[in-house]
């Protein structure tokens, strides 16, 4: 088999090599974790990560709830081992966004290297590839960018979580008055770390996925070789397709973070889930745009590649087809046996070349994606019906959507 020159590890003489492409290997709260021995080069310590960070988050809160006698005490309406949402989001959502790392990392790495290994990008245009990589990568280590995102997590962050996330009411973090929240000593840590930690740890997710959607988008700039008889019906993009895959556990996280926000309102406040149709909808939406969104950046050379294809495919196979009827069809020909005449085959093959071109997707995103995605999403929600139905009837209309 010939070999194909790694687009990351060949390079033409007198030009700079590019960086392995990474999303997540890369910025000073990584560089913070690599001197406290938390993660290194293969995001090694991953478990170390995935306890330390949510302890961090949580346990000063059990222990001083527990010291001021707000851990499951009466004298508050909500004490904090019947808060839902504190306990789903520290020890279940931040680990999910922890773990979600390793996986974006590997499978976004193998994406980049595709357009090398399958000869996607011509030699004359590897240079704007790399550049590609490059400019990803210094935004990927922006100093400024973590400095504006944990500024955007004591200001905007904090406001959002007074006007839209807090519980009304006597709970074990805060009271409301009339001159406003009054914290208590437990809620002084969720206010001031807790909360910006998990904030900050979901922004830069939402940093990750713009630096991944501008990489695409500078791609999708270059004149991509795609080839529109190829057996994945998108020209030899679906690795590109399937990418979304990466980002499976961070739609979960969402769909958790969500569910425990519900929860709350559903076991406090005496709301219903169907009152939230609306909130879980967006979510749904927002993650497919978020996630499959940056992939539409190719439509436009997939669907110049099928028209050029029909284009010439359809008159390769109508130069094709008339000789072989002018040969074999004609009756003032010599007759032969045709079963066995190449012109058969090659007017097979043609024709399936044809169908394969016709099949083409512009469009490089799946309603298997689509579904998976939501299915993700949605799947952390489904507890909460059991407050709207039995788990029996649950099941049963389970059962009818899949089926």
């Amino acid at each position: 088999m010939r070999h194909i020159p790694h687009p990351l590890r060949h390079k033409p003489a007198g030009q700079k090599l590019s960086p392995e492409f990474s999303l997540v290997l890369g910025g000073p709260l990584y560089q913070l974790l690599r001197r406290s021995h938390m993660s290194d080069d293969v995001l090694g310590h991953l478990w170390r990560r995935m306890i330390a960070i949510p302890l961090i988050a949580w346990l000063p809160l059990l222990l001083i709830s527990l010291a001021s006698g707000q851990l499951l005490s009466d004298v508050v309406a909500v004490p904090f081992l019947k808060d839902a949402e504190v306990h789903t989001r520290f020890l279940l959502v931040v680990p999910l966004l922890v773990a979600a790392e390793l996986l974006v990392h590997m499978r976004l790495q193998g994406v980049v290297q595709q357009f090398g290994a399958r000869e996607l990008i011509a030699n004359d245009d590897m240079p704007r590839f790399r550049a590609a990589i490059d400019n990803a990568m210094r935004l990927r280590n922006s100093v400024p960018a973590e400095i504006l995102m944990i500024a955007a997590v004591y200001t905007l962050g904090t406001f959002i979580w007074r006007q839209v996330d807090f519980l009304h009411g006597h709970t074990w973090y805060a009271t409301s008055q009339a001159s406003g929240l009054s914290l208590s000593p437990a809620g002084i840590w969720y206010a001031y770390v807790s909360l910006p930690l998990f904030q900050f740890l979901v922004l830069r997710w939402y940093f990750r996925i713009f630096i991944w959607a501008r990489f695409l988008w500078q791609v999708s700039q270059i004149p991509l070789r795609l080839l529109p008889t190829h057996a994945d019906r998108l020209g030899g993009l679906s690795f590109v397709a399937g990418s979304f895959y990466a980002f499976g556990p961070l739609a979960a996280a969402h769909g958790a973070w969500l569910a425990s926000m519900l929860a709350n309102r559903l076991f406090h406040q005496g709301a219903t889930l169907v009152s939230f149709k609306l909130e879980i909808a967006l979510l749904v939406v927002f993650l497919q745009v978020l996630m499959l969104g940056p992939l539409l950046v190719f439509a436009p050379q997939l669907a110049q590649a099928k028209r050029q294809g029909k284009r010439d495919y359809g008159i390769l196979l109508m130069r094709h087809n008339r000789a072989f009827a002018e040969k074999w069809l004609n009756p003032h020909a010599e007759h032969k046996d045709m079963l066995g005449a190449p012109e058969m085959s090659s007017l097979v093959d043609l024709g399936d070349s044809y169908k394969v071109v016709q099949e083409m997707r512009s469009v490089p995103v799946t309603r298997d994606a689509m579904v998976f995605l939501a299915a993700v999403t949605v799947l952390p929600l489904l507890p909460l019906a059991l407050t709207m139905m039995s788990a029996e009837e649950l099941l049963r209309k389970l059962i009818g959507i899949l089926f």
